[in-house]
């Protein structure tokens, strides 16, 4: 029978059919951080159980870490050294890779396993973070779990899981001059709705999803888990094959040559079935931007905030009325209107080389609006050093811009830092209330969009700046 990509990586994983719909899923790749990481390790230890297979464990500091430049062995979250310091202990005595605050490979977790190829066409992997979907990108079965599972799979390197469905986005034909990645997938959530895909492992496919690079495929698989589902992911192709060869974790030689051979086959078979298609026109995608406080409110930049009575919805319609009191707008308000106080670039979302390249382009020569801050922070030490080395971060100060270093910082006003209060165009991911500190109010777009915001002051789209 033809297979989806997705029943292509469940199967190599299977370790067991326990029924009920649950299978026994083998592990390959488990990745901790210091908010949850610590937990899970210090859980083993109290329960008498050894991490089974350390080899396959990696742990990075990258949560509730500082991100200022110059920074040291602190956090300005309550505890937060303690929790640091506790994963630096438990992450020894175990036995398990950690890529320390002071190490080159340092950063976000889910940017780390790609980048040196930890994670591999193929693999399984979970990490007690929701957006570990991003890896998906790689052709990957990759998924965020909770500590007491993480616990599980550093114990058994399996995990009880009930089986998803398979869906297929399909982006057809090609996007307009100026329309990113993340509009795309904030497209996607609009149209649809953010429970659209609960219950789903989905395939992102079509030729504009074959169109992106590298760097745009994590954007839209990050964002799989804010339209509700289980993962997110994208057959590999030569451009998967180009991004990992020479990766530190990734084979060489001979063993290179059959992994990629290997790789090539881990796309949906023709006549595959699917329990559920969505088509995208991507003619009709816009530079996008949120109203509201969840990624499906959202409008192009040209447009007007809604009006709740127009959402035939009841739910929405509540929603969008109890949104716009948060984040203090009214409707008919045109987007291009709203006065922003603060703007950052960062996260697992929109925080790699691309995404910095494509923004300080639209800074060359340029300064942010004086009531402005802003912020930018890469997404690993390595991504940083090569931005540098491409003179980014000088174009990044000389318009205003913080230029930080690497780790989660205020996608969740991590390491005790906040723009409560303010309002805020962010590169992020998730724009709840609160989610960037209290009271604060977040605008999702893209980061050009972002950088354009910063240096008018006010929500616009790159050419308006």
């Amino acid at each position: 029978m033809p297979a989806t990509l997705f029943d292509k990586l469940w199967n190599l994983h299977e370790a067991a059919d326990l029924g009920g719909g649950h299978s026994l899923i083998h592990i390959d790749r488990v990745f901790l951080h210091e908010r949850m990481g610590s937990i899970a390790l210090r859980g083993l230890e109290q329960a008498g159980r050894d991490v089974r297979a350390p080899r396959r464990v990696f742990c990075v500091i990258d949560h509730i870490v500082d991100t200022r430049p110059g920074r040291g062995d602190i956090s300005l979250v309550p505890n937060g050294r303690e929790f640091i310091e506790a994963t630096r202990h438990s992450a020894k005595k175990a036995g398990i890779h950690l890529f320390d605050i002071d190490d080159a490979r340092q950063g976000i977790a889910h940017v780390v396993a790609a980048e040196n190829g930890i994670v591999l066409p193929g693999m399984s992997a979970v990490c007690p973070d929701s957006h570990t979907c991003t890896l998906g990108a790689l052709g990957a079965l990759a998924w965020g779990i909770g500590s007491t599972e993480a616990e599980h799979a550093l114990a058994t390197s399996t995990l009880r899981v009930r089986k998803p469905r398979a869906m297929r986005v399909n982006f057809l034909g090609a996007t307009a001059p100026g329309v990113t990645a993340k509009d795309m997938i904030l497209h996607l959530i609009a149209e649809y709705g953010s429970r659209a895909g609960r219950g789903f492992a989905v395939e992102f496919a079509g030729p504009a999803i074959s169109a992106l690079g590298m760097d745009g495929r994590f954007t839209i698989c990050n964002m799989a888990v804010e339209m509700g589902a289980f993962t997110g992911m994208i057959a590999p192709d030569g451009r998967t094959l180009a991004y990992i060869r020479g990766a530190p974790f990734a084979p060489g030689g001979a063993l290179a040559e059959r992994a990629e051979a290997h790789w090539r086959e881990l796309r949906s078979d023709a006549g595959a079935e699917f329990d559920r298609e969505l088509e995208i026109d991507c003619a009709r995608i816009a530079p996008s931007v949120t109203w509201g406080t969840n990624p499906e409110q959202l409008v192009g930049i040209d447009g007007i905030v809604p009006e709740p009575a127009a959402f035939n919805d009841p739910q929405q319609s509540l929603a969008a009325r109890q949104a716009l009191a948060y984040m203090g707008l009214e409707p008919g308000t045109s987007m291009r209107s709203v006065r922003i106080d603060a703007a950052f670039i960062g996260s697992c979302t929109n925080n790699r080389l691309e995404d910095l390249r494509e923004a300080a382009k639209h800074l060359r020569g340029k300064k942010i609006a004086s009531w402005v801050r802003a912020l930018c922070v890469p997404g690993s030490s390595a991504i940083k050093r090569r931005a540098e080395a491409e003179g980014l971060d000088e174009i990044f100060r000389a318009a205003g811009f913080e230029w930080r270093e690497a780790g989660c910082s205020l996608c969740f006003h991590a390491g005790g830092e906040s723009f409560g209060g303010q309002r805020v165009i962010s590169s992020t991911n998730r724009n709840f209330q609160g989610r960037q500190g209290p009271g604060a109010r977040t605008h999702l777009a893209s980061p050009v969009t972002v950088a354009a915001s910063a240096c008018r002051g006010y929500i616009s789209a790159a050419e308006a700046s």
